[in-house]
C-alpha cells in the first residue's frame, strides 16, 4: 500500500483512507437509486442501468487511483443524466441509443483532450482566487443539495422555502415527510457534534446514526413510508441480491437516427457541461485537501482527467450516462482521504453494491443529507483565503460563488466567474495579468449563452 499510494508521504494511513473511501461511497450511494430512475423514463431497463452505473463507477474510481493517485470517486453525473433523459430523449425525441452514442463520442473526445494539454491548460489558466471561489461555491451547492434531499428546503412562493410542519400535520404527511425532515435536522446536529468533538469518522458515523434513528422510528410507528411521495422503508427487505444483466444496454448505440449537426450539438452539450463540472470538482476538492501547489496547479491532473474520460467511455459501453468526478468526494477528503486508496475503497464498495443492492439502496436521503450539509461547512472554510480587500479579484470570486449556488450549477458558476474576471480586468486596464486562455474561455462562454 505504501509503495503504491505513498501514504506516509501524504500524511495518511490505511485506516484513514478506508474510512474516507467508505464515507465517500455513503454520500454518493444515492446515485445507484437515482440514476436508474432518471434513465428509466427513456425506456432503458432500470436494473441494467443500476448494474452499469455500479460497474462504471468502480472502474472509473480505480482508474483515478491508478492514473493520478487522488482520493476522488466518479459516477454518473447528476444534471448530465437529466439532460440525457429529459432533453435528448423526451424533449428532442431521440432514442436512448442515440443519447448513449453521443456519450460515447464525448468520452472518446475527452480521452484525446486528456492525453494532450488542453484540459490541463484550462485548469492551470484559472486564477488561484477563482479556484478558491469554486471550492466555496461547491460548498454552498452541496449544502443546498443536502437540504433538498432532506426536504428541509422545498419549492415555495419565494422559489424556495422551509418545509412546513403545520401543513404536514394538516394534510396527514407529518408521519412520513415530516419525520424525515426532523431526522435530517437531528442528524445534522449529531454530525456537527461529532465534528466539534473531533471524533474520527464523524461524517460516516453521522450517516449511520441518522439511518439507525430512522429504522427505530419506523419500528416504533413514528415513521410511515409513503412510496407515492418517494419515501420508502428504511429497513432493508433483504441483504444479498443478484446483479441485473446489462445485455439490454451493452453496446447499444445508434449513430444514424440523428442528423449530423444535431448529433454534434448533443455531443457538445455533454462535452461542455462535463469538462467544467469535472474541473470545478477537481479544483474544489483539491483545494480543500491542500493538494494544489504554489501556483494553484494540481499535480497529476492529466491522470485525473483521463480517468474521468475513460469512465465516461466505459459507462457508455455498459449503458449509463456520462461518468464524472463526484463533488461528494469532498466528504472523503474531509475525513482525511489523500491518496488513490480512498478511490479504490469507494470503487470496491460499488462492486460490492452489485451483490448487496437491497441494503445499499435502502440508505435514505435524509441520512446522507447531514453529511452533505456538514461537508458544505468544511468547503466554505476556503473563503478566508480569498483576497477580499482586492475588489478586482474578489468580485469575480463572489459572482462565481453565488452563481454556483443560485443557478444550481457548478459549470455556470465557473462560466460567470471567468467572464467577470476577464472583463473586469480589461476594464480596469490590467488585462495583461490575465492568461490568454482565460480570454479564449470568456469568448467561448459568451458564445455559448448567445447561441445555445
Amino acid at each position: 500500500m505504501e509503495n503504491l499510494f505513498k501514504l506516509s508521504e501524504r500524511g495518511t494511513n490505511v485506516k484513514t483512507e478506508v474510512i474516507a473511501g467508505v464515507t465517500t461511497f455513503m454520500t454518493m450511494a444515492y446515485i445507484l437509486a437515482v440514476n436508474p430512475n432518471i434513465l428509466g423514463v427513456t425506456g432503458m431497463d432500470s436494473g441494467a442501468v443500476f448494474t452499469a452505473t455500479a460497474l462504471a463507477s468502480a472502474i472509473a474510481s480505480v482508474c483515478m487511483a491508478l492514473f493520478a493517485n487522488l482520493p476522488f470517486a466518479l459516477s454518473a453525473g447528476m444534471g448530465l443524466n437529466a439532460y440525457f433523459a429529459y432533453t435528448v430523449v423526451l424533449t428532442m425525441g431521440y432514442s436512448w441509443q442515440v443519447a448513449l452514442a453521443a456519450v460515447l463520442v464525448e468520452g472518446l473526445i475527452f480521452i484525446v483532450l486528456s492525453l494532450t494539454n488542453v484540459r490541463e491548460a484550462i485548469f492551470n489558466a484559472i486564477p488561484v482566487t477563482l479556484k478558491l471561489a469554486v471550492s466555496v461555491g461547491i460548498g454552498l451547492f452541496i449544502c443546498f443539495i443536502g437540504l433538498q434531499n432532506a426536504k428541509i428546503v422545498v419549492d415555495g412562493a419565494t422559489l424556495v422555502g422551509l418545509f412546513s410542519f403545520k401543513t404536514a400535520l394538516d394534510d396527514g404527511t407529518f408521519w412520513s415527510a415530516g419525520i424525515t425532515v426532523i431526522l435530517a435536522m437531528i442528524g445534522t446536529l449529531v454530525t456537527a457534534f461529532l465534528v466539534i468533538k473531533k471524533i474520527k469518522g464523524n461524517i460516516l458515523l453521522g450517516i449511520l446514526i441518522t439511518w439507525v434513528l430512522g429504522i427505530l422510528c419506523q419500528l416504533a410507528g413514528l415513521y410511515v413510508p409513503d412510496p407515492d411521495a418517494g419515501l420508502y422503508s428504511v429497513i432493508p427487505s433483504a441483504i444479498v441480491g443478484t446483479p441485473a444483466s446489462i445485455s439490454s444496454t451493452f453496446l447499444q448505440f445508434d449513430f444514424q437516427s440523428a442528423p449530423v449537426m444535431e448529433f454534434i450539438v448533443i455531443v457538445f452539450a455533454f462535452l461542455f457541461v462535463d469538462i467544467f463540472d469535472t474541473l470545478g470538482t477537481l479544483i474544489g476538492c483539491a483545494s480543500k485537501a491542500d493538494m494544489l501547489d504554489e501556483e494553484g496547479k494540481l499535480p497529476k491532473i492529466r491522470g485525473a482527467l483521463l480517468a474521468d474520460s475513460v469512465g465516461t467511455t466505459v459507462g457508455a459501453c455498459l449503458g449509463t450516462s456520462t461518468i464524472t468526478t463526484f463533488v461528494e468526494s469532498s466528504a472523503g477528503v474531509a475525513e482525511g482521504g489523500r491518496t488513490g486508496l480512498t478511490a479504490v475503497v469507494t470503487g470496491g464498495l460499488f462492486i460490492l453494491s452489485l451483490f448487496l443492492s437491497p441494503l445499499f439502496l435502502t440508505i435514505p436521503s435524509f441520512a446522507t443529507a447531514p453529511a452533505l450539509i456538514v461537508v458544505g461547512f468544511f468547503m466554505m472554510q476556503q473563503v478566508k483565503k480569498i483576497e477580499w480587500e482586492d475588489a478586482l479579484v474578489a468580485i469575480p470570486a463572489f459572482i462565481c460563488i453565488t452563481s454556483m449556488a443560485f443557478m444550481y450549477s457548478i459549470s455556470e458558476g465557473i462560466a460567470f466567474g471567468i467572464i467577470s474576471y476577464s472583463v473586469l480586468h480589461l476594464c480596469a486596464g490590467k488585462g495583461k495579468k490575465v492568461s490568454p486562455l482565460m480570454y479564449v474561455l470568456t469568448v467561448i462562454f459568451i458564445l455559448k449563452y448567445a447561441l445555445i
